[in-house]
């Protein structure tokens, strides 16, 4: 344990801010919410087995049994997933029912701060951290394959969100924050130019007082690497992720306006339940896990359990990287996705859709595009692709010819997004599903004053310099480095 007195928590800061007025009017929603109001299915002259039937066949349609390279690394699929994973969980929500958006506890924390890495700190979550002199490391490894994540003697992975283990690629992003945490510790105990550097940052764009009152001393190490890399991530996510998937005209137009204004929901289903879930869109058929190696699908080394060592991903297949391999290639955003999605391996039950007296069959719940349009007209009931886009004045795109056959005069939302990018976005989100994704993330920087986007003329480290990206530098600083990591024997795990 830290030696933090827990009448010395964050929920103390909390309330002595509160209690003196000295907070925002409002702080973050814990819960999803609304854009637009509730659209429930409206049937004339066809039955709601009709309309399973047509979102199914136009589900199958969406299968690639073949790769197609867009402008993304493949990498920057997993990234995306891996940020869906910090901003978002809905524990409680079940495909097959219709809910309330505002009734959904979010359970993580609507920003970027990590704490699908972190938790909520070595105090509170002391199962993902090291002991004695490696209190403030993470646990990472194992013996069997040290560059897999720590795990518990059932085989759970030891890490703040259970999902970044459902799969290997996915895994390996979450181990990348993992190491670059630890081995930044460890430059910050040599106390050496490294960690001159890590101290300037962590404090740049915050007060003393500030730090004094919500940093306890012997946390404070822990607590100025885990700032660096927060900010590096939150950069990383806006300049260099979004941009990757998202025009970029969308992601100017969120930092000028305020769309929904303060009263909106921060984390509304129509990003969470439908634009985000383009990434789906992004996944290839096949993936080589090392230069020269098989291409396999995304599924053929499953996730939730130990990673043997030729599971291990040459991670600059998946980010490029300077002087190595070309990287492989994202799929463009648009209405096709890898095939192994619509066969989720892992699902093994149907699924009762109790509102309409319904179900799907295994083979349907299996299908993830099928899941993604059931949970959007049945579960969330959202608005279509057609009336976000005429409340946003952004281009409207047809009904695809597959539904209008079946007498449908929207689209739903999720589909919609993906047509947008194909359409009008040369395979990157656009329109109404672009500005929607691109408006969520620009509010919870704008919100959150200690995002980089509060730092004036903020520039990545420069140990980071002299690759593609900054993502890249820090997998390659890793790399360099990893020798150099304090205490990886006591931090194995499982």
């Amino acid at each position: 344990m830290t030696g933090t007195h827990h009448g010395l928590t964050r929920l103390d800061q909390l309330v002595k801010t509160c209690i003196h007025g000295e907070g925002p009017s409002r702080p973050f929603a814990q819960t999803f919410g609304r854009l637009f109001p509730a659209n429930p299915v409206k049937i004339k002259n066809i039955t709601h087995k009709d309309v399973i039937h047509a979102l199914d066949h136009l589900a199958s349609d969406m299968a690639a049994t073949e790769n197609t390279d867009g402008p993304a690394d493949a990498g920057m699929t997993f990234l995306g997933q891996f940020v869906d994973h910090d901003i978002t969980l809905d524990a409680t929500s079940a495909l097959g029912s219709r809910i309330d958006p505002a009734t959904i506890a979010n359970i993580r924390t609507p920003s970027l701060d990590l704490d699908c890495v972190y938790g909520a700190g070595p105090e509170a979550s002391p199962h993902l951290y090291g002991s004695g002199d490696a209190e403030h490391f993470l646990v990472f490894g194992r013996k069997d394959n040290p560059r897999d994540l720590a795990r518990t003697c059932a085989g759970k992975a030891l890490i703040g969100d259970p999902r970044n283990d459902e799969n290997i690629i996915v895994a390996q992003v979450q181990g990348i924050f993992i190491e670059l945490h630890n081995l930044l510790m460890s430059k910050h105990v040599e106390n050496g130019d490294t960690a001159n550097d890590i101290v300037a940052c962590a404090h740049h764009g915050m007060s003393k007082d500030i730090w004094h009152a919500h940093v306890h001393p012997k946390l404070s190490g822990f607590e100025e690497v885990r700032r660096f890399i927060r900010l590096h991530y939150q950069w990383v996510v806006w300049n260099e992720l979004l941009p990757d998937f998202v025009d970029q005209a969308c992601l100017d137009w969120a930092l000028r306006e305020e769309a929904f204004g303060w009263n909106a929901p921060v984390m509304p289903v129509e990003f969470s339940g439908a634009c985000y879930r383009f990434g789906h869109a992004t996944t290839q058929f096949k993936y080589a896990l090392h230069e020269g190696g098989e291409h396999k699908g995304l599924f053929a080394l499953p996730g939730f359990g130990p990673r043997p060592v030729d599971g291990n991903i040459e991670l600059g297949m998946y980010f490029q990287l300077a002087g190595g391999p070309a990287a492989q290639k994202a799929r463009p955003v648009g209405p096709k996705l890898g095939a192994p999605l619509l066969n989720l391996p892992f699902v093994h039950n149907g699924i009762e859709l109790a509102d309409i007296e319904e179900s799907l069959t295994v083979e349907q719940a299996r299908n993830l595009a099928l899941r993604n349009m059931i949970r959007d007209r049945y579960t969330y009931q959202l608005a279509s692709g057609q009336h976000v886009a005429a409340r946003l004045g952004t281009p409207v795109v047809p009904v695809p010819e597959q539904l209008a056959a079946k007498g449908f005069t929207r689209t739903p939302l999720w589909f919609y997004a993906l047509q947008e990018a194909e359409t009008h976005g040369g395979g990157k989100l656009t329109g109404a599903g672009g500005r929607i994704v691109a408006s969520v993330f620009a509010n919870l920087l704008k919100r959150d004053s200690t995002t980089f986007l509060h730092i004036p003329h903020f520039k990545p480290w420069s140990g980071f310099d002299g690759q593609p990206s900054v993502f890249a530098g820090m997998i390659a600083y890793i790399e360099a480095n990893r020798a150099h990591m304090k205490h990886t024997a006591d931090l194995q795990c499982g």
